[in-house]
């Protein structure tokens, strides 16, 4: 297996276990989108929106209780 698709592979299993694994990749998108473009206020939004990417992918998926 290539490094790329063992890296891909890593990242995936890891957005399988979030509980909003397409929010954080829109989040993840537009994050990179922001860093090439161009703003008024340098690294504003690119702070927020990092920020942002690492609440969400902080958020697990809850298991449930079998009690």
């Amino acid at each position: 297996m290539t490094p790329q698709g063992m890296i891909l592979n890593r990242l995936m299993q890891f957005a399988a276990g979030l509980r909003f694994p397409k929010l954080l990749a829109v989040t993840a998108a537009l994050f990179i989108l922001d860093l090439i473009v161009p703003d008024m206020i340098p690294f504003a939004d690119e702070i927020l929106l990092g920020l942002l990417s690492l609440l969400l992918a902080s958020l697990k998926k809850r298991g449930t209780d079998d009690r």
